[in-house]
């Protein structure tokens, strides 16, 4: 059964896109932290991110770090935070959230409430800036 990730990959699910290539898809999240929350994804359907192999493991970050960069430029922030939980969606993922603080990254932190288009200028803004 494909994930969610694996339906707005496929199109199936419409998402706020940033940046895709052959092998990874980033998007912005529906439940964000802070303005560009992005969610980058592996194509291939992995559960566990550290079950990727050494190829696509290397390659996501590469590709998070080039959306990293985008986000920089497009959102005021200090940083670009990176996270890593893993259990709520089995399909291998990083969020990107820029900050200003360490504690921006809570979980606890309320989630910021957008419109479609608040979401789609984020992302326009975000794409805009990619190398």
């Amino acid at each position: 059964m494909a994930t969610i990730f694996s339906k707005i990959i496929a199109g199936e699910i419409p998402s706020y896109k940033i940046a895709e290539d052959e092998r990874f898809y980033a998007f912005l999240d529906i439940n964000p932290m802070a303005e560009g929350h992005t969610l980058v994804v592996p194509k291939e359907e992995t559960d566990y991110i550290f079950d990727l192999d050494d190829s696509g493991l290397s390659g996501l970050i590469l590709f998070a770090r080039k959306v990293a960069k985008a986000i920089e430029r497009a959102i005021p922030c200090r940083r670009v935070g990176m996270m890593v939980i893993g259990l709520e969606v089995p399909h291998a993922h990083i969020h990107l959230i820029p900050i200003q603080k360490e504690g921006d990254m809570s979980l606890s932190n309320p989630r910021l409430k957008l419109s479609e288009v608040q979401f789609a200028e984020i992302a326009q803004k975000i794409s805009a800036k990619l190398d």
